[in-house]
């Protein structure tokens, strides 16, 4: 937003403040002032000039060669322009003079072999607009020699200000003055109003009906009559070109000073284009067309709020109006419109149509309800001046439901605990009474604060406290003196957290974290559903009972954006009903915090060395067993291993101490892998954390290296589907000698070639003695000896 610094000293005496200081004070108070341009350092040099003569430049046809008085001496410049003439007051770049556009300086030169000693300039160099045609003609009357910042009045500041979403109030130079008011203690001026109004009342010649109050709380109208369409003055041109508008007519012009002034969006209907004399304030039922004043037409969507006539719309209500009621230069009469409209009304008819203006911009944030009647009175009187116009008796002002202005209690202690130091009563008084909020009922301890309506950020007595900061300076904060702070020492869970995140990243995996709140389908796929009370969705209305399905969502959403290949990790907690029984109490409930190891895709990939492996089943045994033994526990936890399908795996094992379940996973189904819309091969693994801490690890001891080799016997017996790996491997361990040291599964397959009902295991055996060399014979005997056992006690059959 840009604000004019000449225009904000109409309203608060900014004499010997310098700009440096304005900027500083605006920026740290919150409004950031971006950038600033100093029109008497951009203009520095720049004089009026005459044109004395001009004639043909010998060698090139497009130039001219003109002797220019400069109110000293005569010097020779070489123009390019076409409409350079005799007699011509000119605006004139000396030798050394820096052009606002394109910041290059102007240095002696040769043209086509004629010197040229300085530059005729036309608008667009100097930033004054777009035009290119020509040089800048000047008024005949000014005299040669004379700054161009004087001749033009090109002697204001400009400053670009970064205006947050919460401060509508500052999106006008009278919102910036305030501010400044209180940052440098000086007096807002706003201007009076003072209507000569005619005998003529305003009711009987226009009407205003509100149907849809809750986007339109308050609608405010002038009729000015009699109004003649012209050029507006200069000193309102001037100010609207300095902020970057581009003047229109006296009538336009002024509902853009106002908008800029005040802050609030005023609009200018043709009354004698408004079916009988009518406005009505409506949203639309269904989806129409209506063209804008920039000619383009635009669908509106249904509940959209339009300015209405007796029949028509005649512009979308803080938006923009529309071709059927604009002001033209036959235009007599004019109904002005100052409004308050829904934020959120206007910022959804805004974000619809694509179409940010001005006023919609302002609105959205949220206008001051309580000024509508003043902008429109304050219009009403600077149209009716510029235009000759008459201001009709009266205005037409629909308030049914006043929007009060907020009361707020500001304890003195309170403010001196948030800031951390103490400011006085009086400066406290002073900053919010400048800021514009009224002071109620003020004793020792606190005050009651009454917050006008433009700013609709005031809500709590944090604010306030806040708004005192701000004006009194975040700078006069004082410095606290460094602390030494003792960090918490980390308790054992937090330790035994950290170090298996640090084992499970060493594999590889990555961590993800998912949301503790599931779908009851999700939940009833590991457990029981434990309910929420008051659900945001369905999708979030159940505790979850295990970190599975929210791996599975990871997975989903990894392969959404095409990530196939996945090692994922979660550690969190996950809920269980004790009983079947209606939950109570807490005490119902059961937590425990799990471990989830997720596989899925490659495990690597193809190239020339290697070809392509997919994870599979013994991918997710080996990180399980990495796993367990990195935390020391490899030797204590035994395995179970089923084929035989679950709920969800179609076959998977498990990790025990003893006779507790500490763990299980494998491969899941596909028929659970379709409900997540997963179509490749996920293995899972879930861990109970809680169980795990719970085991103490046995003490590590140095095992001097095996001197003498060890011997390896495999078989493979078809079984029943019955028959479980850990009972085998149970019975090898009890029938065999001393010398058999360990016993592994290394192949588990079903065929139907094997039977329906038979599975294949296979073992590796592995024999070796401390003290000696082993012999072929007493390992072989042994080995044969439980070939026999075997077949005998599972009713299993050797495979050749």
């Amino acid at each position: 937003m840009k604000i004019s610094l000449n225009w904000l000293k109409q309203y608060i005496d900014l004499n010997e403040i310098s700009t440096k200081e304005i900027v500083d004070k605006l920026t740290m108070s919150g409004l950031e002032v971006e950038d600033v341009v100093d029109e008497n350092e951009l203009y520095k040099n720049l004089i009026v000039a005459e044109v004395r003569s001009v004639a043909k430049h010998p060698n090139a046809n497009k130039l001219t060669v003109c002797e220019v008085y400069d109110g000293k001496e005569t010097l020779q410049v070489i123009c390019g322009a076409p409409n350079v003439a005799a007699d011509q007051k000119v605006v004139f770049a000396p030798i050394g003079t820096i052009i606002p556009n394109g910041n290059f300086q102007i240095k002696k030169a040769k043209i086509r072999g004629v010197e040229s000693n300085g530059m005729i300039c036309a608008e667009d160099e100097l930033l004054l607009s777009d035009d290119h045609s020509g040089i800048m003609v000047l008024d005949s009357d000014l005299k040669p020699g004379k700054p161009i910042t004087e001749a033009l009045n090109l002697n204001d500041v400009i400053f670009e200000i970064a205006v947050t979403p919460n401060r509508p109030d500052a999106l006008s130079h009278v919102g910036v003055a305030r501010d400044l008011s209180a940052l440098f203690n000086r007096d807002l001026n706003l201007p009076e109003i003072n209507l000569k109004e005619s005998k003529v009342k305003a009711e009987n010649i226009a009407s205003v009906e509100v149907s849809d109050f809750v986007n339109c709380p308050r609608y405010s109208a002038t009729v000015v009559m009699n109004v003649q369409i012209k050029e507006s003055p200069e000193w309102l041109k001037n100010l609207l070109t300095k902020i970057g508008l581009r003047p229109i007519n006296n009538i336009v012009d002024v509902t853009n000073f106002i908008l800029h002034e005040l802050g609030q969006p005023l609009h200018a209907f043709d009354l004698d284009l408004l079916e009988g004399k009518k406005i009505i304030v409506k949203s639309t039922e269904q989806e129409n067309e209506f063209v804008t004043l920039d000619s383009k037409e635009r669908k509106l969507p249904p509940n959209t709020l339009m300015i209405c006539d007796a029949k028509r719309e005649v512009a979308i209500a803080g938006i923009m109006g529309g071709e059927n009621s604009e002001i033209n230069p036959s235009t007599k009469n004019i109904l002005i419109e100052s409004a308050y409209f829904n934020p959120s009304s206007i910022r959804k008819t805004s974000k619809a149509l694509q179409l940010s203006t001005d006023s919609s911009y302002r609105f959205e944030r949220g206008t001051d309800p309580s000024i509508t009647k003043y902008a429109a009175e304050r219009a009403a009187q600077l149209i009716a001046e510029l235009s000759g116009g008459e201001v009709a008796d009266g205005i037409l002002d629909v308030y049914p439901k006043v929007i009060e202005r907020k009361e707020i209690t500001l304890r003195y202690q309170r403010v001196t605990k948030i800031l951390g130091y103490e400011i006085s009563k009086e400066k406290i008084h002073q900053i919010l009474s400048r800021l514009g909020l009224a002071l109620k009922d003020i004793d020792e301890n606190s005050l009651l604060v009454s917050v006008p309506t433009f700013r609709p950020d005031l809500e709590r007595e944090i604010d306030l406290i806040e708004e005192i900061a701000r004006i009194n300076g975040y700078d006069n904060i004082p410095v606290v003196p460094k602390i030494n702070i003792t960090l918490e020492k980390k308790t054992d869970q937090q330790k035994f957290e950290d170090d298996v995140r640090i084992i499970i990243s060493s594999l590889g995996f990555f961590e993800m974290i998912n949301n503790p709140l599931e779908s009851e389908w999700e939940a009833r796929l590991t457990g029981n559903p434990i309910f929420l009370a008051n659900p945001q969705s369905a999708e979030m209305s159940c505790l979850r009972t295990s970190l599975f399905a929210g791996g599975l969502n990871s997975v989903k959403r990894n392969l959404n954006y095409g990530i196939r290949n996945m090692m994922l990790f979660e550690v969190g907690n996950v809920f269980q009903k004790k009983s079947d029984s209606t939950i109570n109490t807490f005490d119902d409930i059961s937590e425990k915090q799990n471990l989830i190891l997720i596989l899925s895709g490659n495990e690597e990939e193809k190239s020339w060395y290697n070809e392509e492996k997919n994870f599979d089943f013994y991918s997710l045994k080996g990180f399980v067993n990495s796993f367990i033994q990195k935390i020391s526990l490899d030797n204590q936890l035994t395995d179970s291993y089923y084929s035989s399908e679950n709920e969800i795996y179609s076959y998977h094992f498990t990790k025990n101490f003893k006779n507790q379940l500490v763990g299980k996973g494998g491969k899941v189904k596909k028929d659970v892998l379709s409900k997540f819309d997963i179509n490749q091969d996920v293995f899972v693994f879930e861990f109970d954390l809680s169980a795990l801490k719970q085991i103490t690890p046995d003490v590590k001891k140095y095992i001097e290296p095996l001197k003498f080799p060890k011997i390896i016997r495999d078989f493979a017996f078809v079984f029943d589907k019955s028959v479980q790996y850990l009972d085998v491997k149970n019975f090898i361990l009890e029938k065999a000698s001393s010398l058999l040291k360990s016993v592994e599964l290394f192949d588990i397959f079903e065929r139907e070639s094997l039977g329906s009902d038979k599975k294949s295991m296979a073992f590796t055996l592995e024999y070796y003695d401390e003290s000696r060399t082993l012999t072929e014979d007493e390992v072989d005997k042994d080995f044969n000896y439980l070939i026999t056992e075997i077949s005998k006690k599972f009713n299993a059959k050797l495979r050749g």
